[in-house]
């Protein structure tokens, strides 16, 4: 009996410790799924010149506060990420790895455009005492978790903006010290960055819109973006608390011309050899927009099958859009069939005249002859029929590129424009790039060409790649300006909105902010004969060897004298034989 009544004891001692030490583990993990919160959602867009557009958007926001370190539970968020800006002091975040280049005058503006290769740039929090350090194994353990070579990024190629860049989330400083920008213009993008992205997603690539992400398809395309975004935003109205936002974007775009189909009639299992079957459970919020917007105002060209749950309106990039709306949380929407293919058909073909044309975008060029100086062109067009706005330029070129400053020519219209603000960085040889940001105004209806000339340098013979003739890649110009908007915009509510319109921030509802970026360029530099030491070589080992062989052996050979012999039974059987023919014997 003593022992009973000791042994309850100790189980109700046990059971008020557990009481005290915190809620039960439903409670626990309640309180989990309101701290994180997951949403995801896909934006297919036709492009006016008939090819397909899908971005997709995976955010999860967590309530925490990662910078204190004291997070041990990890539900949505990647910890891998967590743990790396909790580690290096990171307080914002963005990476882009991307194939390809997005062609603003005929596709329009992207909802996230990146330049070909990796794109790079940090802001680090303030209490980072040696930046450069931080940045450094910054790169190197991203190269590690995403496959890639960012571990190539270094002084050479890395820059300190000034006035781009500026933080995309909350800041209480721009200390533009802390900020590091860097492109691999080279990088090759392929499934092996593709896979560890997608390991990064809650559901990884088994349920939700991430079952589409097959890369033998994403990869059959004209262009193709991922990227991550890390981020500190306001946890509600009032701003007083900070939430965690890691943004998972991927674009890719379809050509179903140069695929062989010759239609511009598409559907999900068109583009990714699947269709949505079910949806990702730790989701709050699943959604597929079609961009079903009328490209002129006399009739409807697109109709979309089957019908969807919601038609969703609002002004994006300043133009009023109409989406249909799928929601793969909706109960009715796989009542009818098991899987979702959204199909989209034009009722009629699209006039190639009617293409709408962006109101900012650029093209840049390398110009002059031979291998010793050129010149880079940008030309940068306002569209805008009555409006001028400015425009903020960023060219970051290597060092090998020796540029004259006092070439730098900005003419529009005939005439000179100077810059309002300009900074310039020389380069420093194997060191550190050259850097140039201007605020250049651009007028109404107007074309801006900016030209700076360059002298190519002549490298060591170990600084050349394997494939030195190909020439030598110079990184995207990047374009950042707010463009005045044909339509007013109003205040939108970020977590009502769908998060396509919603990574940046808009300052007011007359302009939306765009950053462009240009085509790189590859340029040619005085390249040596590397098979000269290969041919020098070759001759002076043959030469060695005949002369050296045949020395040696008329030195070391021993002459013996032979004595004629009578030969052998075949010899004098071959004499019997010519001695019946009449010839003479051997």
């Amino acid at each position: 009996g003593g022992m009973a009544a000791a042994a309850a004891l100790l189980l109700l001692l046990l059971l008020l410790l557990l009481a005290a030490a915190g809620p039960g583990p439903g409670r626990a993990d309640a309180g989990r799924e309101r701290r994180d919160a997951l949403r995801e959602e896909l934006l297919l867009s036709p492009l006016p010149t008939g090819d397909v557009a899908a971005t997709f958007q995976f955010r999860t926001r967590w309530d925490a506060d990662l910078q204190r370190g004291a997070v041990s539970h990890y539900r949505l968020f990647p910890k891998a990420l967590g743990r790396l800006v909790a580690a290096l002091g990171v307080r914002e975040l963005h990476l882009a790895l991307t194939q390809g280049f997005w062609r603003t005058r005929y596709w329009g503006q992207p909802p996230l455009q990146a330049p070909a290769g990796a794109e790079l740039w940090v802001w680090f929090q303030p209490t980072v005492t040696d930046v450069d350090k931080a940045w450094k194994e910054l790169s190197n353990i991203l190269s590690g978790i995403f496959c890639a070579s960012l571990n190539f990024i270094d002084s050479t190629n890395t820059v300190i903006p000034t006035a781009s860049f500026k933080p995309l989330g909350l800041a209480n400083g721009t200390d533009h010290h802390l900020l590091r920008y860097a492109v691999l213009p080279r990088e090759v993008v392929c499934t092996e960055n593709l896979t560890p992205w997608k390991k990064l997603l809650p559901c990884g690539s088994k349920a939700g819109l991430a079952v589409l992400l097959k890369a033998e398809r994403l990869f059959h395309s004209s262009y193709h973006s991922q990227a991550v975004h890390i981020r500190p935003i306001c946890r509600d109205a009032s701003c007083l608390a900070v939430s965690w936002e890691l943004r998972q974007t991927l674009t890719v775009v379809f050509d179903f011309f140069s695929s062989g189909q010759g239609k511009k009639d598409w559907s999900l299992f068109k583009m990714f050899s699947r269709t949505l079957t079910d949806t990702c459970p730790l989701a709050s919020q699943s959604k597929v927009y079609v961009d079903i917007s009328p490209k002129n105002k006399e009739n409807e060209l697109l109709e979309v099958s089957p019908p969807p749950t919601s038609v969703h309106e609002a002004i994006v990039q300043g133009e009023r859009k109409t989406y249909a709306v799928y929601d793969l949380l909706s109960p009715s929407l796989f009542n009818t069939s098991r899987s979702l293919n959204v199909q989209l058909k034009w009722q009629r073909p699209q006039d190639s005249s009617e293409m709408p044309i962006p109101t900012l975008h650029a093209q840049r060029y390398v110009g002059g002859y031979g291998l010793q100086t050129g010149q880079i062109c940008t030309l940068i067009y306002n569209t805008h029929p009555y409006r001028a706005f400015p425009v903020l330029l960023l060219e970051t070129v290597p060092w090998y590129l020796r540029l004259y400053v006092h070439t730098l020519t900005i003419i529009t219209k005939g005439k000179e424009n100077k810059p309002s603000y300009i900074h310039y960085q020389p380069a420093q040889d194997r060191r550190r790039p050259h850097l140039l940001e201007m605020l250049i105004q651009l007028p109404a209806n107007s074309v801006t060409k900016i030209t700076i000339q360059f002298e190519r340098a002549l490298l060591k013979w170990t600084e050349y790649p394997p494939d030195p003739n190909h020439g030598f890649y110079v990184g995207s110009s990047v374009l950042s300006a707010l463009v005045p908007s044909v339509t007013a915009m109003k205040d939108m509510d970020v977590e009502q909105s769908p998060l396509f319109a919603s990574l940046f921030p808009s300052s007011d509802g007359s302009s939306y902010f765009v950053r462009l970026y240009t085509e790189p360029l590859l340029v040619n530099l005085p390249t040596p004969d590397f098979s000269m030491p290969y041919n020098v070589i070759c001759l002076t080992c043959t030469v060695v060897a005949v002369c050296y062989g045949s020395f040696y052996n008329l030195l070391t050979r021993t002459f013996h004298v032979e004595e004629p012999s009578r030969g052998g039974l075949a010899k004098r059987l071959a004499n019997v034989i010519r001695k019946f023919r009449g010839v003479p014997p051997l």
